[in-house]
């Protein structure tokens, strides 16, 4: 396998870092509009939202995956921002470019990219997390609007959100797939209650979202009535491949095996152990075979071919990794794995190790249930026979 960029390739990765040493200052990052002027300029160069149209606030670019990589790279390593972060430009702008209207795309699109339109996503309920189908939110067609009453739960950063993509049975009487529709709402309107959810890890970025006589006019639906269902899988799409990383759980690997390297264990450090050796030889192998997957995928992209059903296990493969991990370190760290998280701006010790086994415990329900995507890979991916209920 050549990992190597060819001529083109080179060069373009050597203006991308012109770029940055030129316009990317990390000492003005908190200037007021200083992030946003560099998101602009980038855009500008076509280094950012490369998908999106002009007329939407894009760059426009040809489709070109090892740019993309380049990019990703470069800006990571000069720490410099990429797209705004949220389920706006992750989620919502590709399921509108895929599946909305043309000016719902030009009404919602540009301010998602500038963060001045930022989106909860209205999915689980309480007894509808898994069996998303089974929900139970409806919305009313009255005159010219629909009226949407029920709850919503786990909604991440409801709590700072000013709209609301929202999936909502408009058709009580169809199957339960068939009768679901995709609505976006204005989520600054009476009827509209958020209560923050406090999680194992201190934190509250998950909300229940109550919703009572929230209204939305009726062209803000996503696709056709009763269609929600096929077009949520376009957003579901988007949302399990920024999950699935793995350049993320290789670094996370990497500062896992500083922490043996300095970790009083046993009268030695951890890495001293040869059982702690083995597992991190194991974890290596993973991680390894992860990283080299998504190289494969990128080849596969880049060629416009297939990588089979190799996408179909990335997220559950860093779920998994990621557990490993945090079951390492809590050996590793003993007694300071009792401690509670803190996200404190000046955190000691291992109080941030806290922090990933807790929230590795949450990459098994975030984006679908590992068991949900065991399910997806075995009857989509390997056309396994459908599990019977019950069985």
């Amino acid at each position: 396998m050549n990992l190597s960029y060819s001529q083109e390739y080179l060069s373009f990765q050597a203006e991308v870092r012109l770029f940055l040493s030129q316009q990317w200052d990390r000492s003005r990052a908190k200037e007021p509009g200083y992030v946003q002027e560099f998101r602009s300029r980038a855009t500008g160069r076509g280094l950012l939202y490369r998908a999106i149209p002009r007329l939407y606030g894009g760059s426009e670019q040809p489709p070109d995956v090892l740019k993309a990589q380049i990019i990703r790279e470069e800006f990571a390593q000069a720490r410099a921002p990429m797209e705004v972060p949220g389920n706006g430009v992750s989620m919502v702008v590709p399921t509108l470019l895929e599946c909305g209207e043309p000016w719902q795309c030009e009404r919602f699109i540009p301010r998602s990219l500038t963060g001045e339109y930022r989106w909860a996503q209205g999915y689980s309920e309480p007894g509808s997390g898994s069996d998303l189908a089974s929900l139970k939110t409806k919305a009313e067609l009255v005159g010219d609007e629909w009226v949407i009453n029920g709850q919503k739960i786990w909604t991440t950063l409801a709590h700072e959100a000013n709209y609301m993509f929202c999936l909502c049975r408009t058709e009580p009487d169809a199957p339960k797939h068939e009768g679901i529709s995709y609505l976006l709402f204005d989520f600054k309107q009476p009827g509209v209650t958020v209560r923050p959810i406090k999680q194992i890890t201190g934190g509250a970025d998950f909300c229940e979202t109550f919703l009572d006589n929230v209204r939305t006019p009726a062209n803000w639906i996503v696709g056709k009535r009763g269609e929600g269902w096929r077009v949520s899988k376009s957003t579901l799409k988007h949302e399990r491949n920024s999950v699935g990383s793995a350049a993320g759980l290789r670094d996370l690997f990497h500062k896992l095996v500083r922490l043996a390297q300095t970790t009083p264990y046993r009268g030695d450090v951890a890495i001293a152990d040869a059982a702690i050796r083995q597992r991190i030889a194991t974890l290596d192998g993973y991680v390894q075979a992860h990283l080299y997957s998504g190289y494969y995928q990128l080849t596969k992209a880049a060629l416009d071919e297939s990588a089979g059903n190799l996408g179909l296990i990335n997220k559950i493969n860093t779920t998994n990794i990621g557990q490993e991990i945090a079951g390492l370190v809590t050996d590793i760290i003993q007694d300071d794995a009792l401690s509670m998280p803190d996200f404190s701006p000046k955190r000691r010790g291992n109080s941030h190790w806290v922090n990933q086994i807790f929230g590795s415990l949450g990459l098994a329900i975030a984006g679908g249930t590992s068991n949900i995507q065991r399910k997806i890979i075995a009857e989509r991916g390997l056309e396994l026979p459908r599990e019977v209920d019950g069985e």
